[in-house]
């Protein structure tokens, strides 16, 4: 067998879908971090830029084109710890979730987990929160910013 491990063989057909993305180089989520006036802390997701390896352009996607973005609140610069998890994205996002979950969620549940805009949280003891975001296309990227 010649071109590489099986597990990373990929037929063209993935190749040309986005379907068959293995690795991202880099990204970067397009937030805004906001205070509240009792001091609390709300990030609003815009988007996300992805480097793509097969060609070197930045694919920029919209919030349609996410499919989940979270958000450390305290991040200690060693591990990322799900804090805040939002779904977004073009279709029908919840009845997505409940096909992959095989279970019913709650309408006003599920209407605070489908949001570009976090609900408020306190300032982090560590200064910084992370936010992860997956694109339609399965990548997924990481920043850290800093909250003063």
């Amino acid at each position: 067998m010649s071109g590489g491990p099986v597990d990373l063989l990929i037929g063209q057909e993935l190749k040309k879908t986005g379907a068959g993305n293995l690795f991202t180089v880099f990204g970067e989520p397009d937030i805004s971090l906001e205070r509240t006036g009792d001091g609390l802390v709300v990030v609003t997701l815009h988007g996300v830029d992805v480097d793509d390896p097969t060609t070197g352009a930045v694919r920029s996607n919209d919030t349609g084109q996410i499919a989940l973005w979270m958000i450390d609140t305290a991040y200690n610069g060693d591990s990322f710890f799900v804090r805040h998890c939002y779904f977004t994205g073009g279709g029908d996002p919840y009845m997505r979730l409940k096909v992959a979950l095989k279970a019913e969620i709650d309408e006003e549940a599920w209407a605070t987990l489908n949001s570009t805009v976090s609900r408020p949280f306190d300032v982090p003891s560590t200064g910084r929160i992370a936010v992860k975001v997956i694109n339609d296309y399965g990548d997924e990227v990481m920043k850290v910013f800093e909250v003063e």
